[in-house]
């Protein structure tokens, strides 16, 4: 058997399968924050956006997306939009809701130890001062995940609206100095995005930028994860430590 294959094969294994494969479609357009009519076959469906907020820069006309059925009959949408292409060979990851979800499935199937070692007990939504951090593991290793999309299909262009960073800097401000405690940020991209990098800061983002530097000081370390979505499942692409500061 190839190297290829062998890799290939080891990664079918260890991904996160959805138990009904997904479906291909086409966004004609984003009616709200809520709701996308997209093309199916012949069919125009009315279809959950899982993000509710700004996904990067995308303009949503005929963009081809992976949709995954309801099971509920009483969901006003028949549908959610789990992932978008922008340049029809690879998926780009929007349920931010899902992500959590994936993340747990590397970590209890040992897939993260390089970055929180063997995984014993996990704990989800830990009440942590005003905040609800996502993960706790083995007691003592903080863990927050966030799942950018504000950056997609920007190509360097600034965004032109304005976007609230106040539960992030919540979510920093709380997790880090915890005596006792490691504490993680998580950036989770589900496409295989390019190191983060911290931005020049305007005004609107140097709130954001200066909490993460004094987090960092108190011991916050920041890690980035790239999954890989398509029809079937999600598997890992790589992970590793960040050094923004």
């Amino acid at each position: 058997m190839s190297l290829k294959k062998t890799i290939e094969g080891k990664m079918m294994k260890n991904r996160y399968k959805f138990s009904r494969p997904l479906s291909e479609g086409l966004i004609k357009s984003r009616l709200n924050r809520f709701v996308m009519n997209v093309k199916m076959n012949d069919s125009l469906l009315r279809c959950h956006c899982p993000s509710t907020g700004r996904i990067g820069c995308i303009k949503f006309t005929d963009v081809p997306c992976l949709l995954s059925d309801h099971e509920n009959a009483k969901r006003k949408t028949s549908c959610t939009v789990e992932a978008i292409s922008l340049d029809r060979k690879n998926w780009i990851g929007i349920n931010q809701t899902k992500a959590n979800s994936y993340i747990e499935f590397f970590l209890r199937t040992g897939q993260l130890r390089k970055m929180v070692g063997d995984v014993k007990t996990i704990r989800r939504e830990v009440k942590l001062n005003k905040s609800r951090i996502d993960f706790l593991i083995n007691g003592s290793c903080l863990l927050e995940v966030k799942t950018p999309l504000t950056d997609i299909g920007c190509g360097g262009e600034k965004p032109k609206k304005f976007i609230s960073f106040e539960r992030t800097i919540r979510h920093m401000n709380d997790i880090s100095g915890n005596r006792g405690k490691r504490a993680i940020f998580l950036l989770c991209f589900l496409f295989n995005a390019k190191k983060f990098r911290v931005p020049k800061p305007a005004v609107q983002e140097a709130r954001i930028v200066n909490a993460a530097r004094r987090a960092a000081s108190k011991g916050l370390e920041t890690w980035q994860i790239n999954l890989k979505i398509d029809r079937k499942g999600v598997s890992l692409i790589k992970y590793f430590k960040l050094d923004l500061f």
